[in-house]
C-alpha cells in the first residue's frame, strides 16, 4: 500500500487521517501484542523524560526490540508498508534526484528515493519517519513530485544511501570504523577491559548476537584464526559464515563476550563456562557461552535458548507420523519404567523429551529432573543442574530425587554404567524414567547398555522402548520447487507409493526469506522401537544389532530413513537432506 502525501496538514488528515504517535499509544500497542511488559515501558519512559529521545529509539537501545522489529511494529500501527532492503533497487535504477534535493538532506532525514515514475509524476520513497511532514514537503517543492511513501529502518536507508551515493560501507564497517587505531597491546587486563567497553566494540557484539536471533540460528561461534576473525551461526544445524570483523578486534570482542558472560577475561589458558540473559526481539534469550584457548586466541561459542518458545512446545508440533506419536504418548501414560530418547549431539533429543513432560505435567504428578546443564526452565517442574565439581553427578541427582517423592523422573543422558543402573532401580521402585542416550539408532540402545554391564533381565523388567531420531531442515515455502525425480529414487520409494514413476520429489532455490540456503526450519524423523514380549525374548538371548534390527523391520517398525522417505514425499524436505542426516539400513 502506498500513501500520497498532500502538500497541507488538512489535505493529508482528509485524505488519510494518521494516527499520533503518543508516548503512551506507541508503549501500550507493544504491551498488547506481548512485546514489552509494563516494566519495561516505565523504564523506558523514564528515560525518555530524561532524554528526549523518541521511545522507539530507548527501547531499541535497551534491547527489548531491535530496529526492524520496532520499525514493523510502526509501520502495523500506522498503516505503512514496510520494504524490505533486499527489495531495494540495484544503484543504475535509482532515480537521481540530488540535482534538486541535496545527499545531506536525505542522509540527516533518514529517506532514501527508491522510484521516479515520469509519466504519473510520482516518487516513490522509503523512510524512517513518515510523519516527518518538514522534510517531505521539501521534497514534494524541490521535485514538484507526489510522494509515495514506505517504511524501512534508518540504518537501512542510511547504508543504501552510502551504496548509491557514497563509499558503499557496510553496517559492521560503519561500526568498527577507525579499528585500526586500536592498541595491540592485549596483556594488560585493565587496557582489555577499556577496549571492551568501547562503543565500537560494544555496537559490534550486539549486532553479532542480534543478527543470530534474526536469523533463527542456535549456535554463535567466534573464531581467531592468524589472519581473520570468524564469525559463524548455525541455522537449522548447518553452519553460515557472516561477515568477519577485522581480526585486531578479536581480543576486544572476545573480552566484552566474557565480560557480559560473568567469565574472567584474565584467564585465557583454561576453558570457561558461561551464562548471560538478554532481551532481543521482545523476548527473553538466555546464552549459554563456552571459551577454549586456541593457537590464536580464545574461541567463543554461545549457545541461544528461548525458553518461551520451549515451554510452549508439543509432539505434535515436532513432526512425528500420527502412529508414532501416539504409540510414544502411550508409553508416557505408563506409571513405571524406562523411555530413552536416542540420537547424535544436535538432534532434538532434549526437546522431544520436554514436549514428553510437557503432555504429563499437571498437578497430580511431581516431576524432578537433573539436567547438564539445565538449558530451559519448566514451569511447574523441579529442575537440578548438575555440578560434579561438588560431587553432583546425574546418578548422585537420581539418589537424591528418589528422596523427594517423585513421579517422574528425567534425567539429562546415560553415559556410564552407574547413571543406568540408578535409572533402572528408580523404575523398579515404581517411578517413570525418561532420558537420553547417544547411539546412532534406537535399537543400538539396547547394545549400548548391555555393553555398560546392565543384566539382561534388569533391561527387560524396565525398559519399555526407544525413540530415535534426527532432525532434517524444512524446505522453504516461499522458493520451493517440483520436479521429477531420477528413476534410481524408484526403489527407496516404491513400498510408500502405488506408481513410483508417478511422484514428485521437492527443493529450495533459495531466496532471501531463507538466506538462499533452501531450507527453513527443522522437522524431525523418527522410529519407535518399542518392547514387547518377542523383543524381550531376543534381548535375554544377548542379540547383537543386526538381530535385533531384523526383529524390528519383522514388527513392522519404521526406520529413520522410511520416515524421512515419507517426509520427502510429502514435500516437507529433500532427498540431499535426507541422505545427510541418515545412514542407510542394515
Amino acid at each position: 500500500m502506498s500513501v500520497e502525501t498532500e502538500t497541507t496538514t488538512e489535505e493529508v488528515k482528509e485524505k488519510r487521517p494518521l494516527i499520533k504517535l503518543g508516548r503512551k499509544r506507541f508503549g501500550q500497542y507493544l504491551i498488547e501484542r506481548n512485546r514489552i511488559s509494563t516494566k519495561d515501558l516505565e523504564r523506558a519512559l523514564a528515560l525518555q523524560k530524561e532524554s528526549g529521545t523518541k521511545i522507539g529509539k530507548i527501547l531499541v537501545d535497551m534491547g527489548f526490540l531491535t530496529e526492524r522489529d520496532a520499525t514493523m511494529i510502526l509501520c502495523e500501527q500506522l498503516g505503512y508498508p514496510y520494504k524490505d532492503p533486499e527489495e531495494y533497487p540495484q544503484p543504475e535504477n535509482v532515480p537521481d534526484i540530488l540535482e534538486r534535493v541535496p545527499l545531506k538532506f536525505l542522509v540527516t532525514n533518514a529517506i532514501l528515493p527508491i522510484a521516479l515514475d515520469e509519466e504519473k509524476n510520482d516518487l516513490h520513497l522509503v523512510v524512517e519517519d513518515p510523519n516527518n511532514k518538514v522534510a517531505l514537503s521539501g521534497i514534494r517543492a524541490q521535485t514538484d513530485c507526489n510522494l509515495s511513501l514506505s517504511m524501512g529502518t534508518a540504518t537501512d536507508i542510511q547504508e543504501a544511501l552510502e551504496r548509491y551515493y557514497g563509499e558503499g560501507v557496510s553496517q559492521l564497517e560503519k561500526i568498527v570504523d577507525g579499528v585500526d587505531d586500536f592498541d595491540e597491546d592485549y596483556d594488560d587486563v585493565e587496557h582489555l577491559k577499556d577496549l571492551a567497553s568501547e562503543a565500537p566494540v560494544i555496537r559490534l557484539v550486539n549486532l553479532i548476537i542480534s543478527r543470530a536471533v534474526e536469523l533463527r540460528a542456535s549456535d554463535i561461534h567466534v573464531e581467531p584464526f592468524e589472519k581473520l576473525l570468524k564469525v559463524r551461526y548455525r541455522i537449522d544445524g548447518v553452519l553460515q559464515e557472516m561477515e568477519s570483523p577485522p581480526k585486531a578486534l578479536a581480543p576486544a570482542v572476545i573480552s566484552r563476550i566474557k565480560i557480559i558472560s560473568k567469565l574472567d577475561i584474565a584467564e585465557k589458558r583454561v576453558p570457561q563456562d558461561g551464562r548471560l540473559k538478554m532481551r532481543i526481539l521482545g523476548k527473553e534469550i538466555d546464552f549459554r557461552v563456552s571459551t577454549v584457548p586456541t593457537l590464536y586466541g580464545e574461541s567463543v561459542v554461545m549457545r541461544l535458548l528461548d525458553k518461551e518458545a520451549i515451554s510452549l512446545i508439543e509432539l505434535s508440533q515436532l513432526g512425528m507420523g500420527k502412529k508414532v506419536e501416539a504409540e510414544f504418548s502411550g508409553l508416557l501414560k505408563n506409571p513405571h519404567g524406562i523411555i530413552l530418547v536416542s540420537g547424535p549431539t544436535g538432534s532434538g533429543k532434549t526437546t522431544t523429551l520436554y514436549a514428553g513432560l510437557n503432555m504429563v505435567n499437571d498437578a497430580s504428578k511431581k516431576i524432578l529432573t537433573v539436567e547438564n546443564p539445565v538449558e530451559y526452565q519448566l514451569e511447574g517442574i523441579n529442575q537440578i543442574h548438575v555440578n560434579e565439581k561438588v560431587g553432583l553427578t546425574f546418578a548422585a541427582g537420581l539418589r537424591t530425587m528418589m528422596r523427594q517423592d517423585p513421579d517422574i523422573i528425567m534425567v539429562g543422558e546415560i553415559r556410564d554404567t552407574e547413571t543406568a543402573e540408578v535409572s533402572i532401580q528408580a523404575s523398579l521402585t515404581g517411578h517413570l524414567v525418561l532420558s537420553t542416550i547417544h547411539t546412532n539408532d534406537a535399537p543400538g540402545a539396547i547394545n549400548r547398555l548391555l555393553d555398560m554391564g546392565i543384566e539382561n533381565y534388569l533391561l527387560v523388567s524396565t525398559l519399555l522402548g526407544v525413540l530415535g531420531q534426527r532432525l532434517v531442515r524444512s524446505i522453504c515455502p516461499q522458493c520451493k520447487e517440483s520436479y521429477q525425480p531420477d528413476v534410481g529414487f524408484h526403489k527407496h520409494i516404491y513400498k510408500l507409493v502405488d506408481d513410483p514413476t508417478d511422484v514428485l520429489f521437492h527443493r529450495g532455490l533459495g531466496c532471501k526469506n531463507c538466506s538462499n540456503t533452501g531450507y527453513k526450519g527443522r522437522r524431525g524423523i523418527y522410529e519407535l522401537f518399542i518392547l514387547d514380549d518377542e523383543v524381550r525374548q531376543l534381548i535375554m538371548e544377548k542379540p547383537d544389532i543386526s538381530q535385533l534390527r531384523g526383529l524390528a523391520r519383522k514388527k513392522g517398525m519404521r526406520f529413520l530413513r522410511d520416515d524421512g522417505w515419507a517426509k520427502v514425499l510429502e514435500g516437507t524436505t529433500s532427498v540431499e537432506e535426507l541422505f545427510r542426516v541418515t545412514q542407510e539400513d542394515f
